[in-house]
């Protein structure tokens, strides 16, 4: 039997687009060709390095990184980017060498965003790991990358989910992988045991990235208190059967839906001394709210035939030290998605 051809969407998620890791090696347990790729940010890297070859090498490092490993990663910078992101990306350069796009065993587009111009790029030709650095440079993370009078940025601003670049592919299926579901809550992350010494650290790090910034540092505990509560209540609404992974429910509603949205401004009141821990987790939390409300329209809009919803909840945009139990996790999501998929086709005549 031909093996079916897919063209795979690696979608922008911060630290769960590791869990890309796990989606490929499922995929490819299956029998399925990858045919071409198409990236933004973190969905980016782990396509570029997966079209250069090069994954399990890439794989082999992120998890064998501990706590210790990644603070020496973290070259922080106080400008335009809390990272510059040096370190790490020069380490990808080094497992991914010097290779053009056009170069690789498959159609490969990383999707950034021009600053400048405000315009969605699509990198398909040229530098490899200068693709995918401009692509994942995730505001307030990392610092954006300049190509002339071009400032580069992560492309999740514009497209977190780049399908059109492979519509025109002629390939089998089309296959998704989202980062920003608010769906699949049934899914955990695997507890993996790791030093405490090691994660205060890094918590403590991520913590006061912004110490150096010019905001005062008080009133943060209500804002802390205010979200706990919210997860909670969110946590004791969990329904699986209620929460359908199909593209259909992951549709945009014209106006809020949620029971329990608030109709008034009444009782609100401002922060007005966010600290600076606070203020990078404000930053990566609107744009994770931004960009799950892009990838939903671009679901919306070019319907995949195969969708995997990773959830965003599963971890923080910058805990990048949780590898191993993401790439678990993109597994066991893609083995139950796939699995449907299957059982789908089958029962057709």
């Amino acid at each position: 039997m031909k093996k079916k051809r897919v063209a795979l969407v690696l979608g922008s998620g911060g630290a769960r687009g590791y869990a890309h890791i796990g989606v490929i090696e499922e995929i490819e347990k299956r029998g399925y060709e990858i045919a071409c790729i198409a990236g933004c940010s973190m969905g980016a890297v782990v396509g570029g390095i997966y079209a250069a070859g090069k994954l399990d090498v890439y794989k082999n490092w992120i998890e064998s990184l501990d706590y210790l490993d990644v603070l020496r990663l973290v070259d922080v910078s106080f400008r335009l980017g809390a990272i510059r992101g040096e370190k790490v990306f020069g380490q990808i350069r080094k497992i991914v060498g010097e290779v053009n796009i056009e170069d690789l065993r498959i159609p490969y587009t990383a999707v950034a965003a021009d600053l400048t111009n405000q315009q969605e790029i699509w990198f398909q030709e040229g530098c490899l790991h200068q693709a995918m650095r401009a692509s994942a440079a995730i505001p307030s993370l990392f610092t954006p990358v300049m190509q002339g009078n071009r400032m580069l940025v992560d492309g999740g601003i514009l497209n977190p989910l780049p399908i059109v670049p492979v519509v025109s592919s002629h390939c089998d299926l089309i296959i998704a992988v989202n980062l920003n579901s608010t769906n699949q809550r049934h899914y955990k992350l695997p507890v993996i045991q790791r030093p405490a010494a090691f994660r205060s650290r890094f918590d403590s790090l991520i913590s006061s990235l912004g110490s150096k910034m010019p905001f005062r540092r008080t009133q943060a505990e209500q804002l802390l208190r205010l979200e706990q509560e919210a997860l909670r209540a969110e946590a004791a609404d969990i329904n699986p059967w209620l929460d359908g992974a199909e593209p259909e429910s992951q549709q945009p509603a014209a106006a809020p839906e949620r029971e329990g949205a608030p109709k008034s401004a009444t009782g609100s009141f401002i922060i007005d001394n966010v600290g600076p821990a606070s203020l990078l987790d404000l930053i990566n939390q609107s744009f994770e709210v931004m960009q799950t409300s892009l990838a939903q329209y671009k679901i919306a809009g070019y319907p995949p035939d195969i969708l995997i919803n990773v959830p965003k909840r599963v971890c923080r945009f910058f805990e990048f030290y949780k590898a191993p139990e993401l790439i678990a996790l993109g597994r066991e999501i893609a083995r139950d998605t796939l699995d449907r998929y299957e059982e789908e086709q089958n029962r057709e005549p």
